[in-house]
């Protein structure tokens, strides 16, 4: 079953970080969903924006154990995808 962009692309991550690396590097932060691989995100993100994607990053964040009053309550796992575009490229996030 193939996937569409919109499955795969779930949020840009708009933190001081992402908005920092968007300005310097041309590298943009998203929150991609937890099986999509990086050919995967790369098709997805030049579908979606219309961009040409020369490098694809990963990271997983695994949730971790909080409480919260008499409960203890685990947070959910997040994976992240750092995409560089091309020179000359961007994309409007906000």
């Amino acid at each position: 079953m193939k996937r569409q962009s919109e499955d795969i692309i779930l949020r840009p991550l708009l933190t001081e970080k992402a908005v920092s690396m968007s300005q310097k590097e041309n590298t943009y932060a998203f929150e991609v969903a937890e099986g999509a691989n990086k050919i995967e995100i790369r098709k997805a993100i030049e579908k979606a924006f219309k961009v040409k994607v020369l490098k694809v990053r990963t990271a997983k964040k695994t949730g971790v154990t909080k409480r919260f009053g008499p409960k203890w309550v685990k947070r959910p796992d997040i994976r992240r995808a750092y995409v560089t575009l091309a020179e000359g490229d961007r994309i409007d996030v906000l």
